[in-house]
């Protein structure tokens, strides 16, 4: 029986959250998996059809959230089902919600110099989400975010300087994995618009991600 993905997509049209979906839509099916795309956060309260799913994949920045449709979500989560996204599709995504904030891992604040170029480094390279990629560049925004500590972390960057001459040898993390009760969680900074994802390690990564985050 094929595992079951939801795609929800929504919120700030600068992230290109349809077109994004498109790439990886296909990808999971590839997979294996059955793929259903909402465009409304109303399905996070139907609790029956949550269940249901092995993984979900939120692009839905900014935006806002109602407390029934967190708790929807987070309790899904917990419960087993997986969770994963990139860019502010996930992590700057409800800026008032902290709680949901805590389950993500992590949240956006800053990007200096917008669209620069800089270096993604894989920092585990035994982990199947990164196992035989390299190093690569990427030409986007570098998102610096806070995070918590507890996650685990599977690619980094560092930031030059050059823009915020402050956090000069900064690393910080691009990629990580983490727990929600009993949900996977994935993450990737990447994505800032859909042709990031002409860079192959950076659609790699993120399909990988998907897949490693559903449920077991």
């Amino acid at each position: 029986m094929a595992k079951r993905s939801l795609m929800v997509w929504g919120g700030w049209e600068g992230h290109e959250p349809k077109q994004c979906v498109e790439i990886f839509a296909p990808l999971i099916k590839e997979a294996g998996f059955d793929v259903d795309v909402e465009t409304s956060l109303d399905i996070y309260t139907d609790a029956k059809r949550m269940a249901a799913y092995d993984v979900i994949t939120q692009v839905y920045t900014m935006s806002s959230i109602t407390k029934e449709q967190e708790k929807g979500l987070l309790d899904t989560i917990a419960g087993g089902t997986g969770f994963a996204g990139w860019h502010g599709g996930m992590a700057d995504a409800f800026r008032q919600n902290t709680e949901y904030q805590f389950m993500v891992g992590g949240q956006w604040v800053a990007h200096p110099g917008n669209i620069i170029d800089y270096t993604v480094n894989i920092v585990d390279r035994g982990d199947p989400i990164t196992s035989g990629l390299n190093d690569f560049a990427m030409h986007s925004e570098q998102y610096l975010l806070h995070v918590d500590p507890s996650n685990e972390v599977l690619a980094t960057t560092t930031f030059s300087g050059e823009y915020a001459p402050w956090i000069e040898g900064t690393v910080m993390p691009v990629v990580w994995k983490r727990r929600w009760g009993q949900g996977k969680i994935f993450y990737c900074s990447l994505g800032h618009v859909a042709t990031d994802f002409n860079v192959p390690e950076a659609r790699e990564i993120v399909r990988r991600g998907i897949v490693w985050a559903a449920r077991d």
